[in-house]
């Protein structure tokens, strides 16, 4: 005699969790959209460094840098998301993080301030966000005067696949 099977429950969508024991995130701007990334994934902030190209390489990969003799991989964000050019007056920044083992210079508009999220839900991208970002973040942070989205590092700098998830 077998026993029956139980009916299968309904799947909920749930909200990944994001990877933040200090409940700190280091905050930035994108062609307005304002992001935020764990402060336990950034090595650190810098303002514009001078970057040598790479031939052939796909688009969002700015160039490289030579971070205190260490060669580091710049990614523009701005081109990763499929936004506008930035204007050419306006020298991008620099946010230095850990991903996948390595360490990647996001180019980035402007830096924001470190700020607490502990106590601030993550919810689900809202669907008026391009679905080229939601495909890049975990989730939101409602702010007092803001929507803060955060950063899925290791989505974001990816540029094997496109930002929409498949491969180039």
């Amino acid at each position: 005699m077998t026993t029956p099977t139980p009916p299968a429950m309904p799947t909920v969508p749930t909200v990944p969790t994001v990877p933040a024991a200090t409940g700190q995130c280091c905050t930035f701007w994108v062609d307005g959209l304002f992001f935020g990334v764990a402060v336990d994934e950034v090595q650190e902030v810098l303002r514009h460094q001078p970057m040598t190209p790479v031939p052939s390489a796909r688009p969002e990969v700015a160039g490289l840098i030579n971070l205190r003799g260490q060669i580091v991989t710049a990614i523009d964000l701005r081109v990763r998301l499929g936004r506008p050019p930035r204007p050419a007056d306006r020298l991008p920044m620099n946010v230095i993080v850990r991903s996948r083992g390595e360490i990647v210079s996001v180019l980035v508009d402007d830096i924001g301030d470190v700020i607490d999220v502990s106590g601030l839900r993550l919810q689900p991208v809202p669907p008026t966000v391009p679905a080229v970002v939601r495909d890049v973040v975990h989730g939101v942070r409602s702010l007092p005067d803001a929507i803060l989205l955060v950063l899925d590092a290791d989505r974001a700098l990816d540029v094997t696949t496109n930002p929409t998830g498949g491969n180039r």
